[in-house]
């Protein structure tokens, strides 16, 4: 059983209060579709992620899967599933790499970066309940140990995601707690027309970013 982050007693009242998300789309609908997509996407994708996890041993050594620690829905901590698309030398909780030339990154990592590819273990997350395939990004357990008060933890009012509207923004390169009003707006806002906005969304800045 993974830990819990919970809240200081010495932190101040946000500004900022949202109300946890209700009604059959929040609670049935969308973790539903989640789990049964999951479930149906894994078998298709799961020849591919064995070609990357080889391509990613053959070029540098260590585990091909990168695990870490992440705080998820109400606080609750877990480990996210990635491909490894740095060398096995990088700290895991160092600073996330902020462009593909970072020389952390392998040559192999360049690419499934630029892709997303490295994201398709996550798929483990959503069938375990940890995570949906839209919501907040999960933050490192480090980070909101050290940078997150009162305000920022309303982001763990919802399961975090692979995409969201934060993921989709010119805003992604910058740290997620400065960048709330992304998070917030889903959180108000969650219903099926904006999960498949916030997906068709996520297509069009793949295909771009793939175009270059």
């Amino acid at each position: 059983m993974e830990g819990i982050i919970t809240k200081s007693s010495t932190e101040a009242q946000s500004s900022v209060e949202l109300s946890r998300p209700y009604g059959f789309y929040c609670s049935i609908i969308k973790p539903a579709l989640d789990w049964t997509a999951g479930l149906l996407l894994l078998p298709v994708v799961a020849p591919l992620l064995l070609l990357l996890c080889l391509l990613i041993k053959l070029e540098s050594e260590g585990p091909a899967l990168f695990r870490q620690k992440r705080v998820g829905k109400d606080g609750k901590v877990f480990t996210i599933y990635k491909l490894r698309t740095m060398y096995t030398h990088v700290p895991k909780e160092g600073r996330s790499p902020e462009s593909t030339d970072d020389p952390r990154i392998t040559k192999v990592g360049k690419w499934i970066r630029k892709t997303s590819l490295d994201e398709l273990p996550q798929l483990l997350n959503i069938l375990r309940g940890e995570m949906s395939f839209v919501g907040p990004r999960p933050e490192q357990l480090s980070i909101v140990q050290d940078a997150y008060g009162e305000k920022e933890r309303q982001r763990f009012l919802v399961k975090p995601g692979i995409t969201g509207l934060w993921q989709t923004s010119a805003d992604r390169k910058a740290p997620i707690h400065h960048n709330l009003h992304h998070d917030f707006t889903y959180i108000q806002n969650i219903s099926w027309r904006m999960d498949v906005y916030i997906l068709l969304r996520t297509a069009l800045v793949m295909l771009k970013s793939n175009t270059y």
